[in-house]
């Protein structure tokens, strides 16, 4: 069966506004639309390291108790559990290089408005 979720448990944890500490969660695999539609988000656009937050926003299906993790809280990880899922994503999803997600948003956005010129 080819799995599509994995866990994970995240090293400090998301802290909640109640006080609550959710460390374990489930990661699911990215879809092309998870990487494409951080591009049209005006946060992105002003920010491209933006789209890091809004793609994890969009593949993390579980932490701890929140079944719907929306970037205002992925805004508030921690920077080590931050850096964890980054690593985490690419390691699930093969894309185990050098670049943040960040860098690679930026960096097909840049190649796609290149094509787009010569075209």
């Amino acid at each position: 069966m080819f799995k599509t979720e994995f866990e994970f448990t995240l090293p400090k944890g998301y802290l909640d506004s109640d006080g609550n500490l959710h460390r374990q969660g489930i990661m699911r695999l990215s879809t092309a639309i998870d990487e494409i539609s951080p591009l049209r988000d005006p946060r992105v656009k002003l920010n491209p390291a933006y789209a890091t937050i809004i793609i994890l926003s969009r593949v993390i299906t579980r932490l701890g108790i929140l079944t719907q993790i929306s970037p205002l809280e992925v805004e508030n990880f921690f920077a080590q559990d931050l850096s964890f899922l980054q690593d985490f994503y690419r390691h699930i999803n093969g894309l185990e290089s050098e670049n943040t997600l960040a860098e690679n948003i930026v960096s097909n956005t840049n190649n796609y408005s290149e094509n787009l010129v010569r075209s």
